[in-house]
């Protein structure tokens, strides 16, 4: 019989709970994830920090791998409640690299200067790594059990293709996640200022899907002082520049309008976001910088990242090749590949590099009250907002398992603070008391889901 006892959510994270977070994350830091793409990371010590931690703490991790030092810590804290829907918390352990002279602070030095801590991965995103460590070791400490039964996940591989850490795990081992049916994990519930005295929380609700890009351009390799009508470098550049300023059409996803009508009414500006003639490029004038939030989500896009082509200034090259970054909003991909079927011509070919699914999760969900009001309990002059991500994370994976996932990494920050610009940015760093703010609430959500 299940043990229904109320969990007293009144109960706040010990001190030592705050503490530890800092120290967690200052020492996840301090361990050098770098991921190039490559495939040379090497996740294996950050993976063993974590399990450590959690053993310490009575619960049991897997350490899982498809390739040798690329592992993934996999737990599961069992609820009062067994006939609950299961809830995956799940956090990535590489970052991408960090060129130290660019940097205030050593990259990974995970240093604590001024009450804030510095380095990469800082808010991508060791510090929701060490979150969801400070809150379920205090759990232990306490006594508490969540009703549903609360699976960590720690993965390999996210700033690359994922195909060594939440890929694999949702091909190879699906079992480790029965019962999920959603998922919190980065992207979400931190400050956006967007103007005096409106304190947003963008709690995420949608991704764009990925789509990158190979274009292979081929021509007739010659001498470069002859005509050549047939220059893939040319060809090449003339798709590109296609591509580049291709003005793509609005699509609008539930989220988008939801987030829309959200901002503009925080605004005191009327909107009907379901009228068919309404017109969210002027809307988006009206927002100020709330307006970052949603403009690169209102429709697909499509980046020129990467040229190669030639070995010699006086040889023209008989191929030539680019990488483009394109994003796509849900169910806007067969307008995706019709559009670069256009845009690419006879002489280019297009194939996808990389590609992942959009997301979309519903905001009128309990859970998503649930999440809105975690924050609002903590900040009750803040107003939570869905968006949709104009990226991706490893609720891309997931979602084959039929898990839904929301963008949820609480963090309380000071105006001025640009969350956003730091993600992949110089000088990475989150304030002390943000992460204590986080750790109360994704306490007290996981303790209410």
């Amino acid at each position: 019989m299940a043990d229904m006892t109320p969990i007293d959510t009144s109960v706040a994270p010990d001190s030592a709970a705050l503490d530890e977070v800092v120290t967690f994350t200052s020492d996840l830091i301090r361990i050098d994830t770098s991921n190039n793409g490559s495939g040379d990371c090497r996740e294996r010590p950050a993976a063993e920090y974590v399990a450590e931690r959690l053993a310490d703490a009575g619960i049991d991790p897997l350490l899982l791998e498809r390739t040798p030092g690329r592992t993934n810590v996999v737990a599961r804290i069992e609820g009062t409640d067994p006939s609950a829907d299961a809830l995956l918390v799940h956090g990535h352990l590489d970052v991408v690299p960090a060129e130290p002279a660019d940097w205030t602070v050593h990259p990974f030095s995970g240093e604590v200067r001024d009450g804030v801590v510095w380095g990469r991965g800082a808010v991508d995103m060791k510090n929701m790594d060490a979150m969801i460590l400070a809150v379920v070791r205090a759990w232990s400490r306490s006594g508490v059990r969540p009703r549903r039964d609360i699976v960590i996940a720690y993965t390999a591989d996210e700033e690359a293709s994922a195909a060594d850490g939440s890929g694999f795990l949702a091909g190879r081992h699906p079992e480790l996640f029965e019962g999920c049916t959603e998922g919190i994990s980065e992207s979400g519930a931190f400050t956006y200022h967007a103007g005096p005295g409106m304190a947003l929380y963008p709690i995420g609700a949608g991704e764009r899907g990925t789509a990158w890009l190979k274009l292979t351009a081929h021509g007739r390799a010659g001498h470069g002082s002859k005509v050549n009508r047939a220059n893939a470098v040319s060809r090449l550049a003339a798709a590109i520049t296609r591509i580049s300023e291709h003005p793509w059409p609005v699509r609008l996803t539930p989220t988008v309008r939801a987030a829309l009508g959200e901002l503009a009414a925080l605004h005191g500006i009327h909107a009907d976001v379901d009228a068919a003639d309404f017109d969210p490029e002027g809307l988006l004038g009206k927002l100020g910088p709330a307006a970052a939030l949603v403009e690169a989500t209102i429709r697909n896009s499509a980046n020129p990242t990467v040229l190669e082509a030639g070995y010699k200034v006086n040889v023209i090259p008989g191929r030539a090749t680019a990488f483009v970054d394109g994003r796509t909003v849900p169910g806007g991909e067969d307008e995706f590949r019709a559009t670069l079927d256009q845009l690419t011509g006879p002489d280019v070919e297009w194939e996808f590099h990389h590609r992942e699914t959009a997301l979309q999760a519903p905001v009128d969900s309990p859970t998503f009250a649930k999440l809105r009001a975690a924050v609002e309990r903590f900040d009750p002059d803040g107003h939570v907002v869905p968006y949709c991500m104009s990226g991706g994370t490893d609720a891309k994976q997931f979602s084959r398992l039929g898990i839904t996932g929301y963008g949820f990494s609480p963090l309380k920050l000071p105006p001025g603070f640009d969350y956003q610009a730091l993600f992949h940015g110089v000088d990475e760093r989150v304030p002390v008391s943000a992460l204590h703010f986080g750790v109360r609430v994704l306490d007290h959500y996981l303790k209410t889901a």
